[in-house]
């Protein structure tokens, strides 16, 4: 008589493998994906473009500031749910050396990033602790971290928003050096940043 157990056994077992393959499978899909959007874009390779808003609305695209000629882009902390003092202390040092930047033919796009809520009102009274931004630095601001999950510069932790970076980009988007600090006050000063594009 025929042991209708061990076929259903045989079927069951064959079921169960095929679901473990495929999950497995779904696994290392899901991983790539997340090893993939927490990429920090190396020195020498292309910079993701991305187009963000300025505090007053106005949109900014990477792509359109590095056609013009070389780009400095400064990840802030932004807002964690204060005004970062060694973020107001950087933006002030690279508007002291705007005219430095403007004899280099050089453009910085400052990002602040933070939760979405009210974070343009944030943003201009970040600007309002500065002297006005000249015409060769922009502001642009980031809710929902678009631009600081595609960069993999997310610092998710209580009162953080982004590991503050500075990267310099030539006319192509190509990255000429970056830094990334994983602490607060680690900053690029305006000099290292005019230094390392006379280098370049």
């Amino acid at each position: 008589m025929r042991d209708l157990g061990a076929s259903h056994r045989r079927v069951y077992s064959s079921q169960f493998l095929r679901i473990v393959r495929h999950l497995i499978a779904l696994s290392c899909v899901v991983a790539a994906i997340a090893s993939a959007a927490a990429q920090t874009p190396a020195t020498g390779s292309k910079a993701p473009d991305f187009t963000l808003s300025t505090p007053t609305g106005g949109s900014v695209s990477l792509a359109k500031e590095t056609a013009k000629g070389t780009t400095v882009l400064v990840v802030l902390r932004g807002f964690p749910g204060y005004q970062c003092p060694y973020c107001v202390k950087q933006v002030h040092d690279f508007v002291e050396h705007s005219a430095d930047f403007a004899a280099k033919k050089a453009r910085v796009l400052l990002v602040y990033p933070g939760p979405p809520a009210e974070l343009d009102q944030h943003a201009k009274e970040f600007l309002s602790k500065q002297a006005e931004l000249p015409a060769n630095i922009k502001l642009v601001i980031d809710p929902d971290y678009k631009m600081t999950n595609l960069y993999g510069l997310r610092w998710d932790a209580p009162h953080e928003t982004a590991y503050p970076s500075t990267f310099i980009l030539d006319r192509t988007g190509k990255i000429l050096f970056e830094k990334i600090s994983h602490s607060h006050g680690d900053r690029t000063s305006a000099q290292d940043v005019i230094s390392q594009i006379a280098a370049n």
